[in-house]
């Protein structure tokens, strides 16, 4: 019986010292401190956890492999706004192209003195490679490239531009005849897969001076890209 009391007045003993820590610390009773970070049950953090999950970014779509490879490329309309030969290249020119772009005209360099003048160069509307990595030519980082037709070799080589229609806008990119509305891919992914080396063998003049590729004609809204005069046996490159 003693013991029993002893006990009780123990745990007597024990919740007043409880009580009284609650009052100095400004507690309720049975509460914990405030301010404490509350564990959550188990079924709060998992409803968390989802909402995370449904809050992140969708996954971008996976590039188009299925679609032809010409349609992998893009190929935009441009105009050269400036042009000047490169300090140390005797083949080279340095542009600056419009293509429509809100950072303004890309810097491209081209093999083209041997065939044009400074003064043909400028002005030029043409057609612009525009999702090719970018590289260094010659200590010139060039973005892109410039799409010509060729015929011949050597000293009887002809080489001439693609040109899109005078009413094809700056920027548009061009469509194929038959094919579906191209996908481009990233300049990194054209180069890993070599994409432009498969489409070349494809890509020729018409005897309308068309440019094509497998037959499918170069399109703008404005109609098809075309040469000044190579026609059939023509080459794109």
């Amino acid at each position: 019986k003693n013991k029993g009391s002893t006990m009780v007045n123990a745990l007597d003993f024990i919740d007043e010292c409880i009580a009284d820590m609650e009052a100095k610390l400004g507690l309720q009773p049975g509460k914990s401190l405030a301010g404490s970070p509350k564990k959550q049950p188990p079924q709060n953090q998992q409803k968390k956890k989802q909402n995370k999950q449904q809050q992140k970014p969708a996954k971008a779509a996976a590039k188009n492999e299925t679609q032809p490879d010409i349609c992998k490329l893009e190929f935009k309309v441009g105009v050269i706004t400036k042009v000047w030969v490169h300090p140390k290249a005797d083949k080279l020119y340095c542009e600056e192209i419009d293509v429509g772009e809100e950072t303004g005209p890309r810097q491209i360099a081209s093999g083209l003195r041997p065939h044009f003048t400074e003064e043909q160069m400028l002005g030029q509307r043409l057609l612009c490679v525009s999702n090719l990595k970018a590289k260094n030519l010659v200590g010139f980082k060039s973005h892109g490239m410039v799409l010509c037709a060729a015929q011949g070799e050597g000293d009887n080589e002809t080489v001439q531009f693609v040109e899109p229609p005078p009413d094809a806008p700056i920027g548009e990119v061009v469509t194929f005849d038959g094919l579906p509305i191209p996908e481009p891919w990233s300049g990194a992914q054209v180069e890993k897969k070599k994409v432009f080396a498969a489409c070349m063998p494809g890509m020729a003049t018409t005897d309308d001076f068309k440019a094509t590729w497998n037959g499918h004609v170069f399109t703008t809204s404005a109609g098809p890209c075309t040469t000044q005069s190579i026609g059939a046996g023509g080459v794109l490159r």
